[in-house]
C-alpha cells in the first residue's frame, strides 16, 4: 500500500498561480471570440482610467485595433503619470502584483490581475510578448517586451531600452489572436461608449480595424474626487480575517489593534468588546487564538457601531451623470436618483446611482420583467466601469426584471434605457471576470428603490405625453369641424363666416392651451412609498 501511495503521488507539485489562470483563462473573463477582445480592451482602458485619476490628469485615452494577419493588434495609450521602469515587469508580467488589492478604497480594478491577465491571452495566443512605451515626464521613454514566466509567476523583460523623447504615459501594444471584431452589444465600441458615459471627465478616442475613429469628447474639466482610503469596520469581518489583520498589524495589543486597524472602535467600544468577549484585551494581537476571534466577532455582532464613513465612495454625480446622459444617450428625458450610502455583508458601505432615460435616439431592447416583455436596455456599471457580459447572473439585472414596469407606463414599444452604477470600496463580484455583481439582498433593495423613484417620476412624465396627445388629437378633430360649423351658422344667421371661424378656433386654443406646458416636477418620493410599492410586486 505504501508504495501504491508513493506512486500515485510522484506528479504532486505546487502550480503558480499564473499557471492556474493560464489553464482557466475563461474565469478572467476570456471565453469566446467577441468577449474575450472586449476583455482585453476593457482592462487596458481600466488601468489608464485609474492611473490618470491617482495623478491628478484629466484622462485623454487612445484605443485603436488594427487587423494583423489572423488577428489584431491592439494599441491603448494615455497620458497618465507612467510607470518607473523598475515596475514595469511587476504591473504586466507578475499575478496578484499591484497597489489596489490590499486597500481598502474605492477602485475600478481590485485584485491585480487585469493587465497581466491580457499579456497572457497574448502569450498563449500568440506566443508573442507585449509592447510597453512609458514615461513619467522626466526627458526619457522606457520601452521594453514583456512576457510572463508561466511556472514561476514572474516577467520576462526583452530588448529593454531607455532614449530620451518628449513623453508622459504609457502605451501598450498587445498582439491577440482567438478574438473576433464584431460591432454589438458586446463589442469594444459600445464598451467605451459606456466608459465615456460613467467617466464624463474623459476624453476617449477609438479607431475600429476599418479605420473609422470616433471620439467622445470629456462633457466635464474637473477631475471627480479621489476616494479616500478608509479602515475595514467591524460589522463587516469574520474570524479569518481578525485572525489575519492580528498577524500583520504594528499594534503591541488587542485593544490597540482593534482601535487602530478598524474604523470606528473607540477606547468606550473596545472595552464593551472585552467584556462582552472575556478575552484578555491586553495580549498580543499575535498571541490570540481562534477561539479568542471567534469570541471577538461574536461580542461585534451584539455591539452597535456607528457606520462606516461614506467618504470613500465616490459616486459618479447626479450632476456629472445627467451631462453624461445628455452628451451621450441625447434622450427625450430622463430621471437621475442616488440613495443614500448603505452598507452589505454588515460593514460595507455602498452607494447605488440610477437613471431612467427615455426617447430621443434610444432603442427599445427585449427583456423579460415579471414573465411580462418589455422595452427596456439595461446598462451595468460598477465603480464607473461597464459590465457588458453574464448580465443573467447579475444583482442589476435581476433588480431591474424583478420590477412591474407596466405600474409605470412602460409598454414593449416604450424605448427606455435604464443606468445603474454601483459604488464600493468592495464590490462583490461572482467571479474574477468582473462582470456580474453578486446578489447581496441590501444592494438587491437599493436597487430597486433608486428604480422605483426614477421610475416614478418618469411615470408622471409618460402620462402627462399621453394626456398631451390626447388633447391634441381632440383639439385638431375640433378644429376641423370648426369649418363645418361655421360654415352652417353663417348660412342660417348670415353672420360672417371668417369672422365665426376664427372665434371658433380661439375657443379651441384656449380649451386646450395647457398641452404646450411641461410637467410640474415631483417632490422626491418618501421611502415608505417605495416600499409599499415593493411589497405589491413581490405579491
Amino acid at each position: 500500500m505504501a508504495d501504491k501511495a508513493s506512486e500515485a503521488f510522484k506528479e504532486f507539485r505546487e502550480y503558480s498561480v499564473a499557471e492556474f489562470f493560464r489553464k482557466n483563462r475563461q474565469m478572467l473573463g476570456y471565453s469566446g471570440a467577441i468577449k474575450s477582445l472586449t476583455t482585453a480592451v476593457h482592462e487596458y482602458v481600466t488601468n489608464a482610467l485609474d492611473a490618470c485619476e491617482v495623478a491628478g490628469i484629466l484622462p485623454d485615452v487612445y484605443v485603436e485595433l488594427r487587423k494583423k494577419g489572423e488577428g489584431y493588434l491592439l494599441i491603448v495609450q494615455d497620458n497618465g503619470p507612467g510607470i518607473p521602469k523598475e515596475y514595469v515587469g511587476k504591473v504586466f508580467g507578475t499575478m496578484l502584483a499591484g497597489t489596489k488589492f490590499h486597500v481598502f478604497k474605492q477602485q475600478r480594478g481590485q485584485q491585480g490581475i487585469g493587465a497581466t491577465g491580457v499579456v497572457m491571452f497574448s502569450q498563449v495566443t500568440t506566443g508573442k510578448p507585449t509592447r510597453i512605451i512609458t514615461s513619467t515626464g522626466n526627458g526619457m521613454i522606457y520601452e521594453a517586451l514583456i512576457s510572463i514566466d508561466i511556472k514561476h509567476n514572474r516577467a520576462n523583460v526583452e530588448d529593454a531600452k531607455e532614449y530620451p523623447g518628449q513623453m508622459r504615459g504609457t502605451r501598450i501594444e498587445t498582439e491577440l489572436k482567438g478574438v473576433l471584431y464584431q460591432r454589438g452589444e458586446r463589442s469594444p465600441d459600445e464598451y467605451l461608449r459606456r466608459t465615456a458615459l460613467a467617466n464624463p471627465h474623459a476624453r476617449i478616442t477609438w479607431k475600429n480595424p476599418d479605420g473609422v475613429v470616433t471620439v467622445w469628447d470629456r462633457a466635464l474639466n474637473v477631475l471627480p474626487k479621489i476616494p479616500k482610503e478608509t479602515k475595514p469596520h467591524p460589522k463587516g469581518i469574520e474570524t479569518d480575517d481578525l485572525m489575519y489583520f492580528a498577524a500583520h498589524t504594528k499594534a503591541r495589543t488587542i485593544k490597540a489593534f482593534l482601535m487602530n486597524d478598524f474604523s470606528r472602535i473607540s477606547a468606550k467600544k473596545a472595552k464593551e468588546l472585552e467584556t462582552l468577549s472575556g478575552v484578555d484585551f491586553q495580549k498580543k494581537p499575535s498571541a490570540m487564538t481562534w477561539d479568542e476571534a471567534e469570541r471577538i466577532v461574536k461580542a461585534i455582532k451584539k455591539v452597535k457601531f456607528i457606520a462606516p464613513p461614506t467618504d470613500c465612495l465616490i459616486p459618479i454625480g447626479e450632476k456629472e451623470l445627467e451631462k453624461a446622459v445628455k452628451n451621450v444617450l441625447k434622450p427625450e428625458y430622463y430621471k437621475i436618483i442616488t440613495r443614500p450610502p448603505a452598507l452589505y455583508r454588515g460593514g460595507v458601505p455602498f452607494i447605488v446611482e440610477a437613471a431612467i432615460a427615455y426617447g430621443g435616439g434610444l432603442e427599445t431592447e427585449s427583456q423579460k420583467s415579471n414573465g411580462n416583455d418589455i422595452s427596456i436596455k439595461i446598462m451595468r456599471f460598477a465603480n464607473r466601469v461597464p459590465l457588458l457580459f453574464d448580465a443573467g447572473g447579475c444583482a442589476i439585472t435581476k433588480a431591474v426584471n424583478s420590477i412591474d414596469w407596466k405600474r409605470y407606463g412602460v409598454t414593449p414599444q416604450t424605448p427606455v434605457t435604464v443606468i445603474v452604477n454601483f459604488t464600493s470600496i468592495h464590490v462583490p463580484y461572482t467571479g474574477a471576470g468582473k462582470e456580474a455583481i453578486a446578489e447581496e439582498e441590501e444592494v438587491m433593495k437599493e436597487i430597486r428603490l433608486a428604480l422605483q423613484d426614477a421610475g416614478r417620476r418618469v411615470s408622471a412624465y409618460l402620462s402627462g405625453k399621453r394626456r398631451k396627445a390626447e388633447m391634441e388629437k381632440k383639439k385638431r378633430t375640433l378644429e376641423v369641424y370648426a369649418i363645418p360649423v361655421a360654415q352652417s351658422i353663417a348660412a342660417v344667421t348670415g353672420a360672417d363666416y371668417e369672422d365665426l371661424l376664427n372665434r371658433l378656433k380661439r375657443i379651441v386654443e384656449s380649451r386646450y392651451h395647457e398641452i404646450t406646458e411641461e410637467p410640474e416636477p415631483e417632490e422626491p418620493v418618501p421611502e415608505e412609498e417605495l416600499e409599499e410599492d415593493a411589497d405589491a410586486e413581490d405579491v
